[in-house]
């Protein structure tokens, strides 16, 4: 008798202890690798607060100063699964917004292609593929500016002329790579890919970029200017794709060494500026319509290893690669019309940190 209660327990014990690891293999699963939505559908995973052990209670405060900061889309990716997806002010997730100059990385991603398939170099001068009188100053300054210092905002062209990027407009300032100054002349280098590659920008972009990555937007022309809108989900895969350094899934869409020196800085002028990408973490950085020299990192409460894109008015992506996140924010001015960066951006980190912490 005292041995059929001692098999009854045993088999009890190993009972629960099978129906303990049943629920284990329920819980979810532990993201080891990146993961990316399917580009021929609009489904994407998801990973909860609580699996990540980030702290819940922190979540509606965040919530609550986006939507009070004229916030329209917002997500949280980490390793690629959505966090955190909403939308206020009647802005949906298949609604459209402008990037503003958070698209310059667009034109960054896409030149690095070009320069992947060998159509062009980013060392070489603006005038090798444009023909020379594409800016108004001499011959031999314009023969100075390359695709790089469009890439990095060094052309030495007068910033003060407005958007407009005609010959009348592009006048000398300096020479190139001797002064750093934001300038939408970077949109040359639209032309550039168009004329290298014997077809449009907008077609080079879509074959080359959105159409492999499932992006919706599209691009709309303002003056001199082609502005790129879409819906939050495109600006976080685009996202996502960069923070995994150019591959989706097992495709690589972009080199690996040209996102390195996109991320990293660029010039000796600007240590917070790569290739059209904001870097986090410097001990120093200047700002659009400016040449003061701001001492301390680009937002404080930022991590060290973030990179950015910013755009007019508040248009965020955030991508920091130690903690595998990828955050986008798309709306109206957070507070005041602004160029790129603004007080919201170290307000908003505050709250972020908040969470993840």
């Amino acid at each position: 008798m005292k041995n059929l209660f001692s098999l009854f327990v045993i088999l009890f014990l190993l009972n629960c202890s099978s129906k303990n690891s049943d629920e284990t293999i329920e819980q979810e699963p532990i993201i080891e690798n990146t993961y990316f939505p399917s580009v021929d559908s609009n489904t994407w995973d998801k990973v909860s607060l609580s699996y990540l052990n980030w702290n819940e209670n922190q979540q509606q405060p965040l919530l609550d100063f986006l939507e009070d900061k004229n916030t329209k889309g917002f997500i949280m990716l980490y390793k690629g699964k959505i966090v955190i997806e909403e939308y206020f002010s009647n802005h949906t997730s298949t609604s459209n917004w402008y990037w503003a100059s958070a698209g310059k990385t667009l034109t960054s991603t896409v030149s690095g292609i070009a320069q992947d398939e060998n159509l062009l170099n980013v060392n070489n001068k603006v005038s090798d593929y444009l023909g020379t009188g594409w800016t108004s100053v001499s011959l031999i300054k314009e023969n100075l500016i390359t695709c790089k210092n469009l890439l990095t905002m060094t052309s030495g062209l007068d910033d003060s002329f407005g958007d407009d990027v005609s010959p009348n407009n592009l006048i000398y300032k300096a020479d190139a790579a001797t002064r750093w100054a934001y300038h939408n002349v970077y949109v040359k280098l639209q032309d550039i890919v168009a004329k290298a590659s014997n077809t449009s920008w907008k077609n080079y972009f879509n074959t080359k970029l959105s159409d492999k990555i499932g992006m919706n937007g599209t691009w709309i022309n303002l003056g001199s200017l082609s502005i790129y809108w879409s819906n939050t989900r495109s600006m976080a895969r685009f996202g996502l794709l960069i923070s995994n350094n150019g591959k989706w899934e097992n495709t690589q869409i972009i080199s690996e060494n040209f996102i390195k020196e996109a991320t990293n800085t660029s010039q000796n002028i600007n240590n917070a500026y790569g290739y059209l990408w904001w870097l986090n973490g410097k001990e120093n950085h200047l700002l659009p319509n400016s040449q003061t020299i701001f001492n301390g990192k680009l937002i404080p409460n930022a991590p060290l290893d973030m990179y950015c894109a910013l755009g007019k008015n508040d248009q965020k992506i955030y991508i920091v690669p130690s903690k595998d996140l990828v955050i986008v924010r798309m709306g109206e001015s957070a507070n005041d019309s602004n160029f790129a960066l603004s007080n919201f951006d170290n307000e908003l980190w505050e709250k972020i940190n908040n969470l993840i912490q």
